[in-house]
């Protein structure tokens, strides 16, 4: 068999693996839908349902609608978030690498130690987290200081029957009925409390362990802290964040997606095509940095903080 047959061969069976599936997702999805149609029609279910309907009281003076802080901020959270993905795998999958850069210490960043070479993709990826990182405090910082804080933060402890019986309700596509100007449900305030809270965390104390910048001469910090701890969390808080993204989009669109898109990027309560307009704009950026994460375009710029080499 000649090489060009094998790679159609190769290619033929790797499409046909992804159909496989794709369609096992379906099915498993339709099944998911089926039983969950079914168990809201049971007689518990409904009573529990009618009791606690998916959302929470807002608590007193808290804060309605979306500054234009939130907006920006969104986008920058999600720019950030999917190049660190992109780079992420990268890294991971990257077994030859197709350039490397080398820390000098006439930036900000000076130690005695020996500057160590790393990829492109790793500098790339521990850049965008550096970022990444300022952005989230200055999120945080936002949300205290204007109190904003109470959309995302559980202060009752119904959130936890009400979350279940949201999610029940979004499985049987009988989506729970709130005003997202006004508040939450509980199902998305607690998705938002863990993403901003725990697993945005989770990511830096594990990539930091990871980094060139940990203190590995530390033997006593190493025994508390090893690095395959981190490097067991640090790839399955990634893959979080992608059902995150994927999930949070996916509602977003399917739930109303002009109101929603307005509430997000345009800071009004509107049924128009601002918020819209603004994302497709957003996604034609990102779309772009994703396309522009490759040497070709990294070397020059990787080359003002440092020695670039192949």
């Amino acid at each position: 068999m000649s090489t060009k047959a094998k790679r159609q061969r190769t290619s033929k069976v790797r499409w046909a693996r992804l159909a496989m599936v794709a369609a096992s997702i379906l099915l498993l999805l339709l099944a998911v839908v089926l039983a969950a149609k079914w168990f809201t029609g049971l007689a518990g279910t409904a009573l529990f349902l009618r009791e606690f309907p998916g959302h929470s009281q807002a608590p007193t003076g808290s804060a309605v609608g979306f500054p234009a802080w939130i907006g920006w901020q969104h986008f920058l959270n999600v720019f950030f978030l999917v190049l660190i993905i992109r780079t992420g795998w990268q890294i991971r999958t990257d077994t030859r690498p197709k350039g490397h850069w080398t820390r000098n210490n006439r930036g900000l960043i000076r130690t005695k130690k020996a500057p160590t070479k790393i990829s492109l993709y790793l500098w790339l990826h521990l850049s965008l987290d550096a970022l990444w990182i300022l952005n989230g405090m200055i999120f945080v910082f936002l949300l205290f200081s204007t109190g904003h804080w109470q959309r995302i933060v559980p202060t009752t402890w119904d959130i936890v029957p009400n979350a279940l019986s949201a999610g029940v309700q979004y499985l049987a596509l009988d989506w729970p009925t709130e005003d997202g100007w006004v508040k939450y449900n509980a199902l998305q305030l607690m998705s938002y409390f863990v993403t901003v809270f725990i697993a945005a965390p989770l990511a830096f104390v594990t990539g930091l362990r990871m980094s060139a910048l940990w203190p590995k001469q530390s033997s006593k910090l190493n025994r508390m802290y090893p690095i395959e701890f981190a490097r067991a969390l640090h790839f399955p808080v990634m893959i979080y964040f992608v059902g995150f993204v994927i999930v949070h989009v996916t509602l977003v669109l399917a739930t109303g997606a002009l109101r929603n898109l307005n509430h997000m990027y345009a800071s009004s309560n509107e049924d128009n095509w601002v918020g819209f307009g603004i994302f497709a704009a957003s996604l034609l950026v990102m779309v772009a940095a994703w396309f522009l994460t490759k040497p070709l375009f990294l070397r020059p710029v990787a080359s003002l903080t440092g020695s670039v080499t192949r």
